[in-house]
């Protein structure tokens, strides 16, 4: 059966998570604090589970804010420690919790909460080379029952493209997020980046958090973010997602977690053409990303 997407300011949403009421409500009423932290990314830009980019950042802010202890990562759901405040179950945990609080999304800039642009609240923004957020998505999208089961990889790559996805156009949501470049309370990170140093991510982390850990704490939150490690971890690892909801039999919610993987999926005109129209459509932002050079 076809999904019948939540269509928010002209964007689609997964319909699991999402109403037009949460999506409205996180857009217009949600009041941000002062002491919010929030994770966004483009989904599967470089966590390392559920939406890629995010659970893996999710992991680090919470290990982070217990100076490295695993107990709370291992023993409450990563979305109860960090809700996703613009879903439906998300945005109650949210309106709920004690400050400070730990929250994400994948929310475009244009549609973020009003409210953010009169606090103190930080933003940790992640971003990984979209030729790997086009594999990864597509293999998460055949598991997720939430999205349509992807006709073709060519297809796919198309939509991404095209900016018809769920959660609309990678490279409107880069250059919406990046427009804060520069600003006290926005950190910005790639995914390959955190790949090649973890351990430097992390102090830079620390740093723009306020977060004073020594040394054990740091490589305490090296080792319980690692891939291996959240592999293992149920908390994060969405084995306790139900069937109808994930489906992992067609595939691993953390699939394989390395940089460069799209280079066995893309064919080489898929490639060129995915080249012509990045760097059209990217040639304005001036930044240096790891993947261009």
């Amino acid at each position: 059966m076809p999904v019948q997407y939540v269509v928010y300011n002209g964007i689609k949403f997964p319909p699991a998570y999402n109403s037009e009421h949460s999506l409205s409500f996180a857009h217009n009423e949600f009041l941000v604090r002062d002491d919010d932290v929030f994770s966004i990314t483009y989904p599967k830009s470089g966590t390392k589970g559920r939406h890629q980019s995010t659970v893996w950042m999710t992991e680090i802010l919470s290990l982070i804010h217990s100076h490295g202890h695993p107990g709370w990562s291992r023993t409450i759901l990563s979305s109860d420690r960090v809700p996703w405040f613009s879903t439906r179950l998300g945005l109650e945990s949210a309106l709920s919790y004690p400050s400070p609080r730990l929250l994400t999304c994948h929310l475009p800039r244009h549609i973020f909460p009003k409210s953010f642009s009169s606090s103190k609240a930080k933003v940790i923004y992640t971003v990984r080379n979209p030729r790997d957020v086009v594999v990864s998505y597509y293999y998460f999208c055949k598991m997720c029952n939430s999205y349509e089961d992807p006709t073709s990889f060519e297809q796919f790559l198309r939509d991404f493209l095209n900016g018809e996805l769920p959660h609309g156009s990678w490279f409107e949501h880069v250059q919406g997020w990046m427009e804060m470049k520069g600003s006290e309370n926005f950190f910005f990170i790639t995914y390959e980046e955190m790949k090649k140093d973890l351990k430097g991510s992390v102090r830079l982390l620390c740093k723009f958090l306020g977060q004073d850990l020594d040394e054990d704490a740091i490589s305490s939150v090296v080792q319980n973010a690692s891939f291996t490690s959240m592999r293992e971890n149920p908390m994060c690892n969405s084995v306790l997602l139900p069937s109808d909801i994930m489906d992992q039999t067609k595939g691993r919610f953390l699939r394989k977690g390395i940089c460069g993987d799209w280079k066995n999926h893309f064919t080489v005109k898929q490639s060129e053409t995915f080249d012509r129209i990045y760097h059209d459509r990217m040639q304005g932002l001036n930044m240096d990303f790891p993947w261009d050079r």
